[in-house]
């Protein structure tokens, strides 16, 4: 109880028990209710006197057409205002009056981690990539391997004498040094020209950064939990067989499955109202303890199951959220405080004290990924890796040709032969294939003889 002051007017607060919006801490009341209350207690200038309601009820109607709960208390008059996580509905708006919402809220799906995990793929390491991100690799591996044997043939420093001296860098022979490179290997044969070394080590550049990439995207897919989640939806929900599936007996959210049209939504009615001996529980308590004991999935307020996974790490509640609904203080119908009451609630939201309290009692012991935090890593976050060895390759062709270049210029000078004779005879000598050249010079030979 607040005190009453000089001239205040004293309410009566019913309420509910139920972590962390109302809870029993050495004898006193405290959560985000009771921290509520008194800011507008303070803005409204009113004292007040707390009771838990009698039957432990939020509030519906019996079948002798009495409402229950908190909803019967205020229509009895028993209490003048209920401050707890009460749903607005439109069966309970016929026969009170609510403010504004203090709390947005939806309906969920509350599961434990373990008993929704799914078995990976096969091929669930190809997952940190987009298929976008693979193709390009590949295209770049090939590219590499080809500018690798192209530099290799054109660099008179790598294989200065074609018709004498065996070409180590084979096509074959690049594509295995690519691939050495992607496994971090040291492999043969080693790159003696400049060119080649600068296409070689723009490509080790390239694989050191791929890879840097791959490792971290797998990591947080490993510990991506909507990943492992094959229960996303309500669908799913319906769907499986492997969990039993309930809400609170008597709850505004049994009645929103049993009012709606949506046949999934009648599938899950049809299945809670069936078993409610089994699968319908009676407090918030029960449920989350059910969850976690068993094969069990908890259909409930959203908010409330976010606090349940900020306080058990072993519990996650599914991204789908249906039925956006809010959380209002209730009061008679011809109440003069609920004008007064939705004002004081929106100057909480405005002034920051609702999100000030909301983070107060949803704090979080876990320390948990986003849900949505993780997405294969698409080919534009290495956009600027791939230009680098674009760059690179065009570099060391480049590179290449010059080292030609001047050994075509000492040797037309030797020669007395023209520059450009030179270097297209040097070109065309160096892409030959070895097969061919070998054809070429046995009947040159036979012919001397």
């Amino acid at each position: 109880s607040r005190g009453p002051g000089e001239g205040l007017p004293t309410l009566t607060v019913t309420t509910i028990l139920e972590d962390p919006y109302v809870m029993v801490r050495s004898g006193e009341l405290e959560g985000y209710c009771i921290d509520l209350l008194k800011a507008l207690a303070a803005m409204l200038h009113f004292s007040y006197r707390v009771k838990v309601v009698g039957d432990g009820q939020y509030g519906t109607i019996a079948p002798s057409g009495n409402w229950t709960g908190m909803v019967g208390e205020i229509l009895r008059r028993e209490a003048d205002i209920a401050v707890a996580p009460l749903t607005v509905t439109s069966a309970r708006e016929e026969v009170l009056s609510f403010t504004t919402p203090f709390l947005q809220t939806g309906i969920g799906i509350l599961l434990r981690k373990d008993t929704v995990s799914q078995e990976m793929s096969f091929f669930h390491f190809l997952a940190p990539f987009s298929k976008e991100t693979w193709t390009g690799l590949l295209f770049a591996y090939l590219l590499t391997c080809f500018c690798l044997f192209l530099v290799a043939r054109l660099s008179p420093c790598e294989w200065n004498e074609p018709k004498n001296e065996e070409n180590h860098f084979t096509f074959l022979n690049s594509l295995w040094f690519g691939a050495g490179a992607l496994a971090l290997q040291g492999v043969t044969p080693r790159p003696k020209a400049l060119s080649v070394r600068v296409v070689a080590a723009v490509w080790w550049l390239f694989t050191i950064a791929l890879l840097a990439a791959y490792i971290a995207n797998f990591t947080a897919l490993l510990s991506s939990s909507t990943e492992q989640l094959p229960i996303q939806t309500f669908e799913d929900l319906v769907k499986q067989r492997k969990l039993d599936f309930g809400t609170l007996e008597g709850s505004s959210t049994f009645y929103f499955f049993k009012n709606s049209k949506n046949p999934t939504h009648q599938m899950i009615y049809e299945y809670m109202d069936k078993r409610r001996d089994h699968v319908l529980v009676k407090t918030y308590q029960e449920a989350v303890q059910r969850v976690m004991e068993s094969n069990y999935a908890f259909i409930g307020e959203s908010i409330s199951q976010d606090l349940a996974a900020a306080r058990h790490c072993n519990l996650i509640r599914a991204p789908e959220v249906i039925g956006a609904r809010g959380f209002g203080i209730a009061t008679t119908q011809a109440s003069p405080w609920t004008k007064q009451l939705s004002i004081a609630v929106l100057k909480l939201r405005e002034s920051g004290d609702l999100d000030y309290l909301r983070n107060k009692w949803w704090e979080s012991s876990c320390l948990q990924r986003s849900r949505d935090s993780w997405s294969p890593l698409q080919p534009q976050a290495l956009g600027g890796l791939f230009l680098t060895l674009a760059i690179g390759l065009a570099l060391g062709v480049i590179a290449a040709l010059l080292e030609l270049s001047n050994r075509s210029r000492r040797a037309a000078g030797h020669a007395k032969k023209s520059c450009c004779s030179v270097f297209t005879e040097e070109i065309c000598s160096r892409l030959r294939i070895k097969g061919n050249t070998r054809q070429t010079q046995e009947p040159s030979g036979r012919a001397n003889a």
